[in-house]
């Protein structure tokens, strides 16, 4: 098999429709678009979304929630299962876990430690939020959790 051999499988391709090209191509005169009217005319038809003047559904639903992002506090979310990286006994906190690459930079708000997965190192765990469950579980393992 060649380059030149290559070509798309049967009924891949089909030739496009010549409009206006006389009577004997059976898509002269009118060229498919019927007699006069909005959707014969050049430039003819409605935008998207227009629903023949009634007030489009877009309008009709009333506007929901608002999220302020200018105000947000933002932090950085991280789940106790990532904690067993550390040795026992250590104190982590957010440079600790920059310096492990787990977290890439420090968010304004800073640490916030979710409570997802299980927890088998004994830790201090430093952070500006915690979730109850989180503290349950650094607890549980014999670690504390201090807040910021």
């Amino acid at each position: 098999m060649n380059i030149q051999d290559i070509k798309p499988a049967d009924g891949a391709k089909t030739a496009s429709k010549r409009v206006g090209r006389g009577i004997g191509s059976g898509t002269g005169k009118t060229s498919t678009r019927g007699h006069k009217g909005q959707w014969a005319r050049s430039g003819g038809g409605v935008r998207p979304n227009f629903e023949g003047g009634q007030m489009p559904m877009t309008r009709r639903l009333p506007k929901v929630g608002f999220n302020n992002k200018r105000f947000a506090h933002v932090y950085n979310a991280v789940n106790v299962e990532v904690f067993n990286r550390f040795e026992d006994g250590e104190v982590v906190d957010i440079n600790k876990l920059i310096e492990a690459n787990i977290v890439k930079k420090a968010e304004n708000y800073g640490l916030k430690v979710m409570g997802d997965g299980v927890l088998e190192k004994k830790l201090t765990i430093k952070a500006n939020k915690f979730t109850a469950s989180a503290i349950q579980k650094i607890e549980k393992a014999g670690g504390t959790a201090e807040v910021l």
